[in-house]
């Protein structure tokens, strides 16, 4: 299903040849562009990355955006859109798509990504201040969001606006020196935590290191500016202040000029490489979003290049006004499975270590390998379904929502197993990735729409052969070898194969055991009705874990299954019980 609307979509633009949806992204249905948000990663976080559909070539050259936020705005208030009657004015102060689009446009020879940083505090200064190891979690941020590029070495450019600024700051805090591919470092006045000994070294030897580091800091005069009967910030804390540092601070190895045009000052060294550009305010306004709003961001994108100033003015008016949209969509999360380690073991490998260990151990070591991200890439592709279900009043919703093609395994696509646990294990993995196990509603849904259903094989009981690791790998080889008389591949809806572990009423009423339904029959009867016999940590060949995204859509806005599930509304959207669940998530009670 989703491949065909690619494809569809792909009829008809214009650069079909080479659009590629990238792993984990969704398409947007406007501007020709792909989007994926990440949460929780680290937890606290919210990113959006929006690209280009077309520009990931073999050789062409990605430039990576981290926009870190304004204190106080959302994603979707700085994503920006066209405003009408009601809506909040956040929306149209900074508009970073729209100036994004603005700049694929003149700008040919890189495929500009951008990355949107919000927190939860909204506020990165707040999220600094409070998290515990805040500056290593910053460096993961950018490391991580950077590995999804990997293939194209991205150049990295670091970019915020008001707290933004301390995003930016700690994340130069986070290493002994700034990257060689940290190409571009802009501050929108944002430079509020700039400190002669903490930054000036590092960024004095990052743009002494070769010709294309650049270095932008707009500010306005801010401290003259009185709000509410007080001084706006202090006479050494704002960024009219704190620019001035750093220009004072490179001055000392690099010459600059000073030009003036209107109201700005424009400060510049190493051929424009380096521009500090201060905005005059005797009439002690507040200019903090304008130097955003009037092409600040383009600006800073381009300063020092053989673009600037070409199309655009800085602190002129909007250029990018043609480039807005009427709305903002935002895709379902991705889930928060870490990259798979190039080291990690193959699925033989690991079968063949847990073999012989105690249950215990070797729940333990199911969940150590695959919270590490030893999961196979073709798992990540996550399938995405929309259909309409009813409420229990009977009211359609359309409902859009991601599940996992097949069953979790370990190991790579060429060497992977499908690994059976404990509904307790598969819970912890569940939580950590932001997912969820599925209902029997879901589980015969899934059957309903499944690419490839192939027919289940089972094994009549020898003592306790069918709870033995040989037994789930030899089930694993059957089912491979069915996958592949039927012409299937991985990455397809795959069903038929495997017991679900499901999400029931029952876990709270029956707490310590396990609740397990499916195995469908090619008549679409499961050989296996719901079931709550076995005690929880009983574990054999035929029980499998297939994980949903917990954040669903319904009728466009996104919430999480597991309190659609509670609710005595909406519950059987997902759910054909006859009540809503008490307990959303396996609990221990040994």
């Amino acid at each position: 299903m989703r491949r065909y609307k690619v494809m569809l979509l792909l009829l008809f633009f214009p650069y079909a040849i080479t659009a590629q949806v990238l792993p984990g992204f969704r398409l947007s249905r406007t501007y020709n562009e792909q989007q994926m948000i990440i949460e929780d990663s680290p937890p606290g976080t919210r990113i959006l990355i929006n690209a280009p559909l077309i520009g990931f070539g073999k050789d062409d050259q990605v430039l990576l955006v981290f926009y870190a936020l304004p204190n106080g705005n959302t994603i979707e208030q700085t994503f920006g859109k066209r405003t009408k009657e009601g809506d909040d004015w956040h929306f149209n102060i900074q508009h970073i798509a729209g100036q994004t689009r603005f700049l694929r446009k003149i700008v040919r020879d890189r495929t500009i990504v951008v990355a949107y940083l919000e927190t939860k505090q909204k506020s990165w200064p707040a999220f600094v201040a409070s998290t515990p190891g805040s500056v290593d979690k910053v460096k993961k941020i950018v490391d991580d969001v950077s590995k999804i590029f990997s293939p194209w070495q991205p150049k990295i450019v670091l970019n915020g606006h008001s707290g933004g600024g301390r995003f930016i700051f700690s994340y130069i805090n986070s290493v002994p020196e700034i990257p060689a591919e940290i190409e571009r470092i802009a501050f929108l006045d944002s430079s509020y935590g700039y400190e002669d000994t903490l930054h000036g070294p590092k960024l004095l030897k990052w743009l002494k290191a070769d010709k294309n580091k650049f270095l932008c800091t707009l500010a306005y005069n801010d401290s003259v500016v009185i709000y509410n009967g007080k001084p706006l910030v202090s006479s050494t804390g704002g960024t009219w202040y704190r620019s001035k540092m750093i220009r004072n601070y490179l001055s000392g190895e690099f010459r600059f000029s000073v030009k003036k045009k209107d109201s700005l000052q424009w400060n510049s060294a190493l051929g424009k490489r380096i521009e500090i550009i201060l905005k005059t305010n005797p009439a002690g306004r507040i200019y903090h979003t304008e130097q955003v709003e009037f092409n600040g961001f383009i600006h800073s994108m381009l300063s020092g290049t053989r673009l600037e100033n070409k199309g655009y003015r800085y602190f002129g008016p909007r250029v990018y006004s043609g480039y807005i949209s009427d709305s903002i969509l935002i895709p379902i999360r991705r889930l928060n499975i870490p990259p798979r380690d190039q080291g990690s073991v193959t699925g033989s490998e690991f079968i063949k270590r847990v073999a012989d260990l105690p249950l215990n151990e070797r729940e333990e070591e199911i969940y150590k390998t695959l919270s590490a991200g030893n999961v196979p890439d073709f798992l990540r592709k996550m399938v995405t379904l929309t259909t309409e279900f009813p409420d229990s009043a009977g009211v359609l919703h359309k409902v859009t929502f991601e599940v996992m093609p097949d069953y979790l395994s370990v190991g790579s696509d060429s060497d992977f197993c499908r690994i059976p646990m404990n509904p307790y294990t598969a819970q912890r993995l569940a939580s950590e990735f932001g997912a969820s196990m599925i209902t029997s509603k879901l589980s015969d849904f899934l059957y309903q729409e499944a690419e490839v259903k192939l027919n289940p094989y089972n094994y009549i009981p020898v003592g306790n052969e069918n709870e033995l690791v040989t037994k789930f790998r030899e089930h694993n080889s059957r089912i491979e070898a069915q996958l592949k008389e039927a012409g299937g591949y991985q990455g397809q809806l795959v069903a038929g194969i495997k017991k679900d572990v499901i999400l029931s009423r029952r876990i709270a009423i029956q707490p310590g055991k396990v609740v397990i339904y499916g195995w469908h029959k090619p008549d679409g009867i499961p050989i296996q009705p719901v079931y709550s016999g076995h005690v929880w940590w009983y574990v054999d060949y035929s029980h499998g874990i297939r994980l949903i995204n917990n954040q669903v859509l319904i009728d466009g806005r996104p919430c999480l299954l597991t309190d659609i599930l509670r609710d005595p509304l909406l519950y059987t959207i997902f759910s054909d019980e006859d009540a809503p669940m008490d307990q959303v998530i396996y609990r221990r009670h040994d």
